[in-house]
């Protein structure tokens, strides 16, 4: 009797153990499934990234693949009872067991960026908007511009000129490198803004010229529109919302006359075009730069870097002596080393045509890592949430 009752008693003691370990082992490995999962996926856009790189460097064409959607089922079995032990003649003694199983069936789905996805999401240029948010999550605009920038259009004694983002180009390039410089520096000593511009503008309207849209003003906040009897004249106030400006001042306290005359040259440019207005009358005004910057494509940003491996290197080039001294100014935007294997620190490397292309390893400030990390987050802002539309490639393990 007794140990029948200790029987009772200690069988769902171990099932209950049973149970709980299992379930444990369950989280347990969810837990290291999702990071394992992620870490995967961060891997595998980093080198598709260096691939296409690599991939421009010998002008072979670039292709995406990204992954839609990672679908794990978990299966857990658990199973017990009593069974004899090996006693021999000694008689029967009854043994509790419990045993359990798990199993991770995981499936990715794979789907090749191509047609209007393609088009629009990587030769179309970037819009000014992307631009700002970047700046504004306080991302190096020296290291911003050399990215995605593709020129910079000056106008010097009543002539347009373009200072390209391209080493073939050895003037426009070393104009350009300066000018971003000199926005680092600007942005170093926190006075550089890129906002839309916004201000009121009041329209001066005869009463008998004034039409139903003048006067629903009125209703909406009453304090727009004001009325003089004398003139028989409504004064209208209307909130202007206008395009992202580059500047190194704070444009509100700027003249209506000023604000309407950029507001008019901004609304002009396309929506991949950001005006730049550095004036020498504040804080980063030593030099002087008033233009149109020009955004590249995220395909012409990995050209950019492709070609600038081998087939048109970047150069140094020194601030302009205006310029006060800035933190860092590398002679390449993105440090790419090319060889039969890795350079030793490498964190990042793909092969490709029998030579290894890796993100070149650096001593103190890591401008390259924190270069291909705006990379990717640049790539991450180009494409958009990726539906599973054919061709789409499964794969169950």
């Amino acid at each position: 009797m007794k140990r029948t009752g200790c029987l009772r008693f200690l069988t769902p003691c171990l099932v209950a153990t049973g149970l709980f370990g299992c379930a444990s082992h369950s989280t347990l490995a969810l837990d290291r499934a999702v990071m394992a999962y992620d870490r995967g996926v961060v891997d595998l856009v980093s080198k598709l990234l260096l691939m296409n790189i690599a991939r421009a460097y010998r002008d072979e064409p670039m292709h995406f693949t990204t992954v839609s959607s990672i679908a794990a089922t978990y299966n857990v079995q658990i199973s017990g009872g009593i069974g004899p032990a090996a006693t021999g003649e000694y008689g029967y003694l009854p043994m509790p067991f419990i045993s359990g199983t798990s199993g991770e069936n995981p499936t990715l789905s794979l789907t090749p960026m191509q047609g209007e996805e393609f088009t629009q999401r990587l030769l179309t240029p970037f819009e000014e908007s992307k631009l700002t948010m970047l700046l504004r999550q306080g991302y190096d605009v020296d290291a911003l511009l050399r990215l995605i920038a593709a020129e910079i259009f000056v106008t010097e004694a009543g002539r347009e000129r373009s200072c390209s983002n391209r080493p073939a180009d050895r003037a426009g390039y070393t104009a350009f490198r300066r000018m971003v410089a000199h926005l680092s520096s600007v942005q170093d000593r926190h006075t550089l803004r890129a906002e839309p511009l916004q201000f009121t503008l009041q329209r001066k309207i005869a009463s008998g010229d004034a039409t139903p849209e003048d006067l629903a003003a009125t209703k909406e906040d009453p304090a727009a529109v004001r009325y003089e009897a004398e003139t028989q004249t409504y004064y209208v106030d209307s909130r202007v919302v206008g395009r992202v400006i580059i500047t190194n001042y704070n444009y509100s306290m700027l003249p209506t006359d000023e604000l309407v005359a950029l507001h008019k040259e901004a609304s002009r440019l396309p929506a991949t075009d950001v005006l730049i207005d550095i004036r020498s009358a504040y804080a980063g005004g030593e030099l002087p730069i008033h233009g149109v910057l020009r955004l590249r494509s995220f395909l012409n940003v990995l050209s950019f870097l492709g070609r600038g491996i081998a087939e048109e290197p970047e150069f140094h080039v020194a601030p302009d002596p205006r310029t006060p001294s800035i933190h860092e100014n590398p002679v390449h935007a993105l440090g790419i080393a090319v060889g039969k294997a890795p350079p030793k620190g490498a964190s990042l490397s793909v092969d490709l045509g029998g030579r290894t292309f890796a993100l070149q390893p650096e001593r103190g400030y890591q401008w390259n890592k924190k270069a291909f990390s705006m990379l990717c987050q640049l790539f991450q802002m180009s494409v958009s949430p990726t539906t599973p539309t054919p061709p789409l490639i499964t794969i169950a393990k």
